[in-house]
């Protein structure tokens, strides 16, 4: 039996979706593909690399707030 992660699947969506050219894309496209990426982080929240990845905007946050003061 053949297993599909949701999270490779829908960042293999994402990727497709965001090929295409802007000006092809009507408004419901658009709505669609946030709705699709937002799945996506809510899917990769909980795991390791998506803690990793909350990590590193962490810093990144914290540096530009040290930076300017």
């Amino acid at each position: 039996m053949l297993t599909i992660n949701v999270a490779v699947l829908l960042a293999v969506i994402v990727v497709w979706r965001l090929r295409r050219r802007t000006e092809a894309r009507s408004r419901v496209d658009e709505r669609l593909t946030v709705v699709i990426v937002l799945a996506l982080g809510v899917v990769i929240a909980p795991t390791p690399a998506g803690q990793g990845i909350l990590h590193i905007i962490e810093e990144l946050a914290s540096g530009v707030t040290r930076s300017s003061r």
